[in-house]
């Protein structure tokens, strides 16, 4: 293929993805072009043989809600550029919000390259990079600060503690090093539980809720294509010693457990497996919120 051929196939995924952009985010406040002539210069040239090279590139921004914001209004804004030879090289992103921090800007913004660098070459990927935008950027806000308010919380001892029990559901779990964070994790928090990697993955950990909560916002920073909480379990201990602890787990340490359907990769595993194994620790009923059924 000659380098005109293939510039030509690079701009007509562009057209498509600006496409399929306009039709998802049909408001002037969720997508807009900055430069309408751009993109006329690049539909002229994937439809006409003989048109030129277009002379600038397209440049668009994309405005994110995300899901969970404590601060419920605050916009992301992603000014987007896409290089002419965009898809086979990444799109140039920037993510600004009036309460980030340069530095939390900047940090942010590296983070998502780094994403992007992993999980997009060669493919068309803002809604990727916005959907990552979406689930990460709020986190950026407070992250300085969190460091310094933890020492206040520490010194402030309640007096009764919480137990805690946390049920994660992810989209699947493969990678050797997500599983071995998970099961390191588990151990320096002293949480026991157990990980079913495989898709769907199933992560189940129990312990402090102090614990839980950081081994939890330890593993959503990781990439995933989805993960969430399905179902929490909390139980205020009043004494708080660690013989109360104990006596509230279901699972005495963390292990990868396999249910492995066909031998194989074990794509997909075995729910049947799952479900006893639950039902054996008296966890039956969590079974039919991950899966929506009745085992067996």
């Amino acid at each position: 293929e000659t380098t005109e051929m293939i510039n030509r196939e690079e701009a007509e995924i562009q057209v498509s993805e600006l496409d399929l952009l306009s039709s998802m985010f049909p408001y002037e406040e969720e997508f807009s072009v900055t430069d309408q002539l751009a993109i006329a210069e690049l539909k002229h040239y994937v439809e006409n043989e003989s048109a030129e090279m277009p002379s600038s590139k397209i440049q668009f921004v994309l405005n994110v809600k995300p899901e969970f914001s404590n601060v419920s209004m605050v916009e992301f804004s992603m000014a987007c550029a896409l290089p002419f030879k965009y898809p086979t090289v990444l799109p140039e992103i920037t993510v600004r919000s009036s309460l980030l921090s340069r530095s939390q800007q900047t940090h942010l913004n590296s983070d998502l390259k780094t994403y992007l660098m992993q999980n997009c070459s060669g493919e068309p990927c803002m809604l990727s990079a916005r959907e990552w935008v979406k689930d990460h950027a709020a986190a950026y806000i407070d992250k300085e600060l969190s460091s310094s308010s933890v020492m206040t919380s520490s010194t402030m001892q309640p007096e009764g503690i919480t137990f805690t029990r946390l049920w994660i559901y992810s989209h699947h779990i493969y990678n050797k090093q997500k599983r071995k964070n998970i099961i390191d994790w588990a151990k320096e928090l002293s949480l026991s539980g157990f990980c079913m990697p495989g898709k769907p993955g199933v992560v189940c950990v129990e312990g402090l809720q102090s614990s839980c909560e950081e081994f939890w916002s330890r593993v959503r920073r990781l990439t995933w294509k989805r993960i969430l909480i399905r179902h929490r379990e909390d139980v205020s201990l009043e004494g708080g010693g660690n013989a109360e602890i104990q006596k509230q787990r279901k699972f005495s340490t963390l292990e990868e457990k396999c249910f492995d359907a066909h031998g194989a990769r074990g794509n997909h595993m075995d729910l049947g497996q799952l479900y006893h194994f639950l039902e054996e620790k008296g966890c039956a009923d969590i079974f039919q919120m991950y899966f929506g059924v009745e085992g067996h």
